[in-house]
């Protein structure tokens, strides 16, 4: 389990950041030892009540013997958010670590004073259920105990992947946080084909969230490659490779890596974008 010593700040406690707290709960973290910073007094309430952590809208103060800091404000409120809260930081010198996407670390750094030691995240949605994956890097600061806290804090939502050479946290990005949704969207298609061959939207849902379950599971527990498991499944001769016959023909390989090099471009952008933002 986490060393249940570290003070815990969450600056901003939405949908990952509460789903973060959650885990970290159910896995056993004290709930003393975690504190939350909101921008309204009301949200600070329920944020109190849905999470039964000490939450304020006081930043300074919960950073003031945070051993761990984690910021999940906004990308586009980082850089604003940093320079409030700098002072305290600076003062503390707690383990800063970012689930926000695009800003990289050394930007961050330079942001909070600099001379920190700083982790960024990239988790995923699924991450709300406790099964999400969460890409990991740190900077040169990072001790080894404090990578190994902000693994089990992450592994408490789902696993965790480290990466050595930041800029891979843009293939994370692509593949990790942003493809949920090519799932998602590969299974509207399949829903609107079952539906339109007369089955019901509840009945199309379920056979689809399922299929994709059931699938997911077969990749993830059987270890066998995504072709051993697509070819255990196409007889010759049969049904299933005649869909993946129309695949191959309209290429489904290049439009799934024009998709996935349309993300990393989009994200390597957004770096740029957020370390240089126009006043």
């Amino acid at each position: 389990m986490t060393d249940t010593r570290a003070k815990l700040t969450f600056i901003g406690t939405g949908n990952m950041a509460g789903a973060i707290i959650g885990g970290l709960l159910d896995n056993g973290y004290p709930a003393e030892r975690i504190i939350g910073t909101t921008r309204s007094e009301q949200s600070a309430q329920t944020a109190a009540s849905t999470y039964g952590i000490h939450v304020t809208t006081d930043n300074d103060a919960a950073i003031s013997d945070a051993d761990v800091i984690i910021l999940g404000v906004k990308p586009q409120v980082m850089k604003d958010t940093c320079a409030a809260i700098s002072s305290a930081v600076q003062a503390q010198k707690p383990l800063v670590v970012s689930v926000a996407a695009g800003i990289e670390a050394a930007t961050l750094d330079q942001w909070l004073g600099t001379g920190l030691a700083v982790i960024r995240c990239m988790p995923n949605t699924p991450s709300l259920l406790g099964t999400g994956i969460s890409g990991l890097y740190a900077n040169a600061a990072v001790t080894d105990t404090q990578r190994d806290l902000v693994d089990t804090m992450f592994r408490s939502v789902g696993i965790t992947q480290w990466v050595h050479n930041e800029a891979d946290m843009h293939t994370i990005t692509a593949i990790c946080g942003s493809a949920p949704a090519y799932f998602y969207r590969f299974s509207e298609a399949l829903v609107r084909s079952a539906e339109q061959r007369g089955l019901s939207p509840e009945s199309a849902r379920q056979l689809v969230s399922q299929v994709a379950l059931g699938a997911a599971r077969m990749l993830s527990e059987t270890g066998e490659t995504p072709a051993e498991l697509r070819q255990k499944v196409s007889s010759p001769g049969g049904t299933t490779v005649e869909a993946l016959r129309v695949f191959d023909q309209q290429g489904l390989d290049d439009l799934v890596e024009a998709a996935v090099a349309a993300c990393f471009n989009r994200s390597v952008s957004l770096t740029e974008e957020l370390a240089n933002p126009k006043e």
